[in-house]
């Protein structure tokens, strides 16, 4: 049968503890939501136990959702052997499951808490029993196990043979240092495996030496029960396995099931991007933006022949879709496959000139996106570029110490001219909300929603230099990415919109 393994995302325990990291009560709980509901994932620990009030609220609020939800044995609080203190504290949040933090290592129990093992093991029956009075389910971690199976086996062994009739439900084995490598780490796991069968183990790894996802592979592959993830790889220093790469590799390397919804794996990754602040490498594995672009034009050729250039990640598996890189490395191929996608056919001699062009752009360093190719082919092919269907008249934008921004503009969309104005939290903003306006009270359309707004300048410093927006968009389900220059940050962002727009009427 396929062996099943346990996923435990600890983006909101171990994750927020990332350095410029805090998420505010409510994202904890849009992220928690999110994690349950959307991705399935199996278990999640959202906070470690007495850090404040606010992390509080945030746990009790959590919790009165996955109750409602049915969902309560699935939030996890770390706590500490502190008497009666932590579970306390993780009673009066709601929640029914402690990972006890323990010392998994003779250093750390010696010289951190100064004291015997056994010492430290009845402090933990206490702590256990004392759980079990209140209700409370005990998962137990081995702080710093990696370094305790290196140079103390013989402490771990007696720290699990003192606790493993106490009901404890889950052992969690920490890298707490990142100091594995999958050699180790699978030798490591085999050991606790073959000599505690009847325990449930999971393994909880740390990227100090970019090996977290491997060692993930390897004590999988050696038995482990179930494996620890953060969304984007949040975590402590160099942080922890993420979520989407450890579910790849489970699913293609180790041949496991798992409980995750895949095609959901890039909407938490935007969404805790964005509360996080810590932006997603373009090339992160999976949810990185530039993953499912194939660059050389060779490659997309062997994609039209037989998908020859195409592995088992395929971006359909994760709500992506392959697409095809504009510039200097295109080839005909590449161009062959924008224009296909947008509808447009060339001849072979057009195809020649328009990519002759691209690589042009590409030279001087200029982007070129699919929303720039119509413009492209338009000005190669000397022909006008194509009708705008919305255009932007006239507008004024003002701002002034004290007072909001505001925005005055005049629009025609499809031959009549409206105007309106609008106050904002800064000049496109107000922009954006006067143009939102019309479309909703006067055409009676939606507007487009933002997810996206990067800006660009080249080095130097200059204050003159040329900005470059680019803005990503959804729109009935449907994405858009569109980029305009100017020497004015707001002017470029207005340009890009107004591009937005003409594509979608021209659809």
């Amino acid at each position: 049968m396929e062996k099943f393994v346990e996923i435990m995302d600890t983006t909101l325990r171990d994750g927020e503890q990332t350095n410029g990291v805090s998420f505010l009560p409510h994202e904890k709980l849009m992220i928690a939501r999110m994690l349950l509901q959307d991705l399935n994932v199996d278990r999640i620990e959202v906070a470690s136990a007495r850090v404040s009030e606010g992390e509080k609220e945030a746990v009790k609020s959590i919790c009165r959702w996955a109750h409602q939800a049915n969902m309560l044995e699935r939030i996890e609080v770390l706590g500490f052997v502190d008497g009666t203190i932590s579970l306390d504290w993780i009673n009066d949040c709601g929640c029914r499951n402690i990972n006890l933090l323990c010392k998994g290592s003779e250093r750390h129990c010696k010289y951190q808490l100064k004291k015997t093992l056994e010492e430290h093991v009845e402090d933990i029956k206490k702590s256990i029993e004392y759980a079990k009075t209140l209700g409370i389910c005990v998962n137990l971690y081995l702080e710093d196990w990696s370094n305790g199976m290196k140079d103390s086996p013989e402490y771990v062994f007696a720290f699990i043979d003192a606790l493993k009739d106490c009901g404890i439900k889950r052992f969690m084995l920490p890298d707490t240092l990142g100091i594995l490598h999958p050699l180790i780490a699978s030798s490591f796991m085999r050991m606790m495996v073959s000599r505690y069968p009847e325990l449930h183990f999971d393994f909880h790894a740390h990227n100090d030496y970019d090996l977290a996802s491997s060692n993930v592979l390897a004590t999988v592959l050696a038995g482990c029960h179930g494996v620890h993830t953060a969304v984007n790889g949040l975590g402590e220093r160099a942080g922890n396995a993420p979520l989407s790469s450890v579910q790849a590799i489970l699913k293609d390397h180790a041949h496991v099931r798992t409980n995750i919804k895949e095609h959901n794996l890039g909407k938490i990754a935007t969404l805790v991007e964005g509360m996080s602040g810590m932006v997603i490498p373009p090339n992160k594995p999976i949810v990185g933006e530039n993953v499912f672009t194939q660059v050389a034009g060779v490659h997309a050729d062997g994609d039209n022949k037989n998908n020859l250039y195409c592995n088992e990640l395929l971006p359909e598996r994760f709500g992506r879709k392959r697409e095809y890189a504009l510039g200097k490395n295109s080839g005909k191929a590449n161009i062959l496959k924008n224009l296909e996608e947008l509808g447009l056919e060339l001849t072979q001699e057009q195809t020649r000139r328009v990519t002759d062009r691209i690589i042009e752009l590409g030279d001087k360093k200029q982007i070129v996106t699919q929303e720039d190719l119509p413009y492209i082919v338009a000005d190669v092919l000397k022909h006008s570029a194509p009708d705008d269907k919305v255009k932007l008249i006239s507008y004024m934008v003002s701002t002034a110490y004290g007072l909001k921004p505001m925005a005055s503009v005049k629009l025609e969309v499809n031959g009549d001219v409206f105007e309106n104005s609008a106050m904002g939290d800064g000049m496109y903003d107000a922009f954006v909300l006067a143009v939102r306006d019309i479309y909703k009270n006067r055409l009676n359309r939606a507007f487009p929603c933002l997810t996206n707004y990067q800006v660009s300048i080249p080095p130097g410093g200059r204050t003159d230099a040329l900005v470059q927006t680019t803005i990503s968009w959804t729109y009935n389900e449907h994405a858009y990415r569109t980029r305009a220059l100017d020497a004015d940050q707001t002017e470029a962002a207005i340009k890009a919109t107004i591009k937005m727009l003409n594509i979608i009427e021209n659809e």
